[in-house]
């Protein structure tokens, strides 16, 4: 399993502002080029968001759906890129001197993905978890201002 974290210069709230933002999605998440469609009771367990990921003309269309949600604490993704596989991401958070906290686990869970071993996906999910924490917390922080 891939962790990350980062202190961001924001509060829970407005971190958990743009989690909860379907229609963000594209803006922060690495390799999400579009998000399609939001349903309607989405953070709430069931609930997807449809997205594209890759890039045009290579684009594969899928889904995320939320398998738990606590509202500015956590909320547990399983996410679809087929053919690759599935995976579980984690967003955690916990205020800390008034700015957030927050740690990001993901792993692959069904698929292609899930056969290789967490010593070589690891490195990689960290990078590209590394490079979604610094591009939502621009995001927060901007919403800060």
């Amino acid at each position: 399993m891939s962790e990350n974290e980062r202190l961001i210069n924001a509060s829970v709230d407005e971190v958990f502002a743009v989690l909860t933002d379907g229609w963000s999605y594209a803006g922060w998440v690495v390799g999400a080029s579009r998000v399609r469609d939001v349903e309607e009771g989405w953070p709430n367990p069931g609930f997807s968001i449809h997205h594209s990921v890759g890039t045009w003309p290579l684009l594969i269309n899928d889904t995320t759906t939320v398998e738990e949600y606590v509202p500015n604490s956590l909320l547990r993704l399983r996410v679809r890129a087929w053919p690759t596989g599935e995976g579980q991401v984690e967003f955690e958070a916990t205020e800390k001197d008034g700015r957030c906290h927050l740690v990001i686990r993901e792993h692959a869970v069904k698929g292609p993905a899930a056969l290789i071993p967490a010593a070589v996906v690891d490195p990689v999910l960290s990078a590209r978890n590394t490079e979604t924490l610094r591009r939502l917390a621009l995001i927060a922080e901007g919403r800060h201002g």
